[in-house]
């Protein structure tokens, strides 16, 4: 009977990280297509300085970044010397045991410990991310969750962040807390973190301005509404979740470098990852901050943002058809 179970757990995970995969599998076609096509072209000749410099070439093209494209090159290097003789499958399965190695290595940022209630979650990211549709589905899946949530309009600066706010509250049926446009986010804020103690809720979800006038301005403003957080409940926000475009590319590391450097992340949130060739991102950006990639977003569905799973990613983005 023990052992009956057993199995049935072990296929229930299996099938679980196979439905997972194939999910991860279809977003990252492209980049999977154009990373590991190149690679199994590649590794086919001997390689000499000139293969080096064409492999670094094609990771540089699936954004994987300057130090993570470097670390990958040194990683083949050293494989080469140990394994002469390696087949191209084998050269590309220790850049995917390189890939999980950096995804293993522990972040450099923790969410807060202090427990409280509610939950707050700061989400930040420059206009056209898809932060605020973003923050929708992770408000969906949280209430699918049995979790009760009140959503803060704080980008008061854009009336279509608003009412495209407003439209996916009332779809959900959600309150929601918003103040009068070109108003003081960090009065929304405060207004929402009350009304959410009033109710008894469990999240607050905090939707921020991605663009002003310059960038110390949003930043100026950005801590405001952290401070405003934790006068109001200690420990607050517990996250500061940053909303990157994976279509960016390398312009997306340069955007969590900044926030990061102005505002403290604790994780991020990748979308539009079904829609870029660009999936490397995802490496580059935790090889060099050590942020968490905490969701990804997998398609437009509202079911469709997924926990990100290490492995799964890897294994899509160096499958081969």
């Amino acid at each position: 009977m023990l052992q009956s179970r057993a199995k049935l757990k072990y296929r229930g995970m299996f099938q679980f990280f196979k439905a997972h995969f194939n999910k991860f599998k279809a977003a990252l076609k492209k980049s999977s297509s154009l990373l590991t096509g190149k690679l199994k072209a590649l590794f086919q000749d001997p390689l000499d300085e000139k293969t080096y410099e064409k492999l670094e070439q094609i990771l540089f093209e699936a954004d994987l970044g300057g130090s993570c494209t470097f670390d990958f090159v040194e990683k083949i290097r050293k494989f080469i010397k140990k394994h002469p003789q390696a087949t191209p499958q084998e050269l590309i399965n220790s850049l995917k045991e390189r890939a999980l190695e950096i995804f293993e290595e522990p972040p450099a940022v923790s969410s807060s410990s202090v427990p409280s209630c509610p939950h707050v979650l700061l989400v930040v990211g420059v206009n056209g991310s898809g932060k605020t549709t973003t923050i929708a589905k992770l408000a969906a899946r949280l209430q699918r969750e049995g979790k009760s949530l009140l959503l803060a309009a704080a980008d008061t600066f854009r009336a279509a962040a608003v009412e495209q706010l407003t439209h996916w509250a009332e779809g959900l049926k959600i309150p929601l807390i918003k103040g009068q446009m070109g108003g003081d986010p960090a009065a929304v804020v405060y207004d929402a973190l009350h009304a959410a103690q009033a109710r008894g809720l469990e999240v607050v979800i905090i939707d921020t301005a991605g663009r002003l006038q310059n960038k110390r301005e949003l930043m100026q403003q950005l801590d405001k509404m952290k401070r405003t957080c934790s006068k109001l409940i200690p420990g607050a926000p517990q996250e500061t979740l940053l909303v990157l475009d994976a279509t960016t590319g390398q312009n997306g590391l340069d955007q969590a470098l900044v926030f990061h450097e102005f505002t403290p992340l604790t994780g991020i949130i990748l979308t539009k990852l079904d829609g870029s060739a660009k999936g490397g991102i995802a490496l580059a950006v935790y090889h060099k901050l050590k942020i968490p990639i905490q969701w990804v977003g997998l398609g437009e569905e509202i079911e469709d943002l997924q926990p990100f799973d290490p492995k799964a990613f890897v294994e899509a983005l160096f499958a081969l058809e």
